[in-house]
């Protein structure tokens, strides 16, 4: 691996937590170069929610690339573009009853959420953005503005303007009502809050701890973005396209944000892609007045067309998402039973969970543990003592708990037995951090 450590930069990350070379991977599973198997529960960040080399997506695209079909085509007109927009729009949004117009901003999540943030401010004429603690929407100098993480923040250089923080869902652990110090400062004259152009928001904090916001904290922001007419972004990067349950993150919560951003399994291969759907009258850019080069990789319109036909035109994998992250929920409040003198949290929705223990050198741990035993997942939190995992949505029964069975003996490694007298996974009777979402 020196080639690796010689001439990449020090920036790496992934890598020095799973310190070998892969080679393959198939569905939920990856081969290193001795042909070792890993089992996925990072599935590329959320990147992969249908799995590694998904079958039928890789059919299409052979297909495609073999028929010398177009690749490269900024935002000209091709075939490709034109199936996955009537895709999106026949399986995805008349549906669900959403009107958007779709903005192709560039490969990736921190490009969708700059567009968001530039569209927001050139609508309004208004400069503030309020973002929220622990949240994260890319490391871009907009997008790092908005968020949370102090060591992402630093790495910037500059100072990161025009963007006020505000208190996340169960950020006082309930002890003061919801939004009182952000209806406080729209409200007073004296504040010295300007009017914001833009909310933005994450339903589910991936970066920042797996923390679920309640259906009715959403519900409520809405509407004060509508109250005092600032607009309302949805970053639905890593939560939608599946994530939680429903397409999007945000459904079940009963709103219609304004702007929603969309990348990581968009393309549903792995491929670079992202969206910035914008309300129709939101849509004042002069033509070329957002561009950028790689707006339309034709292979993944093809493998994100397919995508959303053949998961999306039912509601099996909606149902599956939600039955397995039940699955992993009951596993995870055994363990936070098992042992209380750690005051273990259990978090999430969907197949988006996390296990937050006192440190972060203990999330560590047990994730090193769990490379150790073939098993990849990552920690998150503001100091990385949540123990994150992010399964395909296609991953089968049997392997989701052949990792949740790691998992169990990594803990007792790392913390050791648990309590003989803790409830089991049958009679257990414990609140996880997840809300109810009503």
């Amino acid at each position: 691996m020196n080639i690796f450590t010689q001439l990449e930069s020090e920036v790496r990350s992934y890598s020095r937590s799973w310190p070998v070379v892969f080679d393959r991977a198939v569905g939920s599973t990856m081969y290193d170069e001795s042909g070792t198997e890993y089992l996925d529960f990072f599935s590329g960040a959320g990147a992969l929610n249908y799995g590694h080399n998904n079958p039928e997506l890789k059919k299409v695209l052979i297909d495609y690339l073999a028929d010398d079909r177009v690749v490269h085509s900024l935002d000209m007109f091709t075939s490709a573009r034109r199936d996955f927009l009537e895709a999106f729009n026949d399986v995805i949004l008349k549906p669900r009853e959403l009107d958007y117009k779709v903005v192709f901003p560039g490969p990736g999540g921190a490009n969708a959420v700059e567009a968001a943030l530039k569209l927001a401010r050139k609508v309004t004429g208004r400069e503030s953005v309020v973002n929220f603690t622990n949240a994260f929407h890319g490391m871009t100098l907009g997008a790092l503005s908005v968020t949370g993480n102090s060591l992402k923040r630093g790495g910037a250089g500059v100072p990161l303007v025009h963007a006020t923080p505000m208190p996340y869902d169960d950020y006082f652990d309930g002890d003061y009502p919801d939004f009182f110090y952000f209806e406080r400062l729209l409200e007073d004259s004296g504040s010295g809050l300007n009017t914001p152009a833009a909310v933005i928001v994450e339903t589910v904090q991936g970066e920042g701890g797996i923390n679920a916001a309640r259906a009715d904290w959403l519900r409520q922001l809405a509407a004060l973005c509508k109250q005092h007419e600032i607009l309302l972004i949805v970053d639905d990067i890593q939560m939608g396209c599946g994530r939680t349950g429903e397409f999007f993150s945000f459904e079940e919560a009963g709103i219609v944000p304004d702007i929603v951003c969309l990348s990581k399994s968009i393309s549903g291969y792995g491929i670079p892609m992202a969206l910035t759907l914008i309300k129709p009258e939101l849509d004042v850019w002069a033509p070329g007045e957002h561009n950028g080069t790689f707006r339309g990789i034709s292979p993944a319109f093809i493998t994100g067309a397919e995508a959303i036909r053949r998961y999306w035109s039912d509601n099996t994998l909606r149902d599956s998402t939600v039955t397995k992250g039940v699955r992993v929920e009951g596993r995870f409040n055994m363990f936070v039973a098992q042992y209380p003198q750690h005051e273990l949290v259990a978090k999430g929705r969907g197949l988006a969970r996390g296990l937050q223990f006192p440190s972060g050198e203990l999330a560590d741990a047990v994730c090193q543990e769990a490379f150790a035993r073939g098993l990849l997942m990552e920690t998150s939190g503001p100091e990385g003592e949540v123990m994150k995992i992010l399964p395909a949505l296609t991953i089968t029964d049997a392997e989701l708990d052949r990792g949740l069975d790691i998992i169990d003996e990594c803990i007792r490694v790392v913390l050791g037995e648990p309590d003989p007298d803790a409830a089991t996974e049958t009679d257990l009777n414990v609140q996880s951090k997840e809300h109810t979402h009503a």
